[in-house]
């Protein structure tokens, strides 16, 4: 991720900016970055899986809020615009705000290239900075395959993988399953070569 400018700006200078901005930036702590433009898959992983938790969700006192919802991260001064966050009971937003959440108890990012290596590290760390987090799943959109972290301690935070379309995912934290073939509906992943062969795999 490349920052679009050398000097720092306020939170407030950030916030201003990000009214009248063509495209979403994050902000961590002073710093502006533009964030990457989402793929085609990106959108319906995200849009599958909002679906699914707002059907499962729709007489239960839990809110889903999609990439357009920015999160405010206090104590690593960062503005960041997840995929997809679960609120369990009344969202709390940021003072005189509507469009801020600061606690959300599970958060889901679709990896790209470009950001899976700070989705699963920096961005993790930051994420359980936040009192109220207490899973995070990360979705590859290249290939069936999801990481599902989920809080079991002060500290401690157990690992469990996903790779196969037959397989469902039950969130710990919140009575909700969704299966790997839901999650993946209407996906479709680039053919891979196979390396020194030249045959295509899907």
């Amino acid at each position: 991720m490349e920052i679009t400018q050398q000097r720092f700006y306020t939170p407030e200078e950030y916030l201003a900016l990000e009214e009248v901005a063509e495209y979403k930036s994050e902000y961590i702590d002073g710093q502006i970055i533009p964030m990457v433009g989402g793929t085609v898959n990106h959108n319906q992983i995200a849009l599958n899986l909002s679906t699914e938790l707002n059907f499962a969700f729709k007489r239960q006192n839990y809110h889903v809020y999609m990439g357009d919802v920015r999160l405010w991260i206090s104590e690593k001064r960062i503005y960041t615009y997840p995929d997809v966050m679960i609120v369990a009971g009344e969202p709390e937003f940021f003072p005189n705000r509507q469009d801020m959440i600061l606690n959300p108890q599970v958060i889901v990012e679709v990896l790209s290239e470009s950001t899976k290596g700070y989705d699963h590290e920096d961005k993790f760390q930051a994420y359980r900075t936040i009192s109220t987090f207490q899973e995070y799943l990360l979705v590859d959109q290249t290939q069936i395959y999801v990481e599902q972290f989920s809080k079991i301690g002060k500290k401690q935070w157990n690992l469990r993988e996903y790779d196969t379309e037959d397989e469902k995912i039950s969130l710990v934290t919140i009575p909700l399953e969704i299966s790997l073939q839901d999650l993946y509906h209407k996906v479709k992943f680039e053919p891979v070569e196979r390396q020194g062969e030249g045959v295509e795999m899907e």
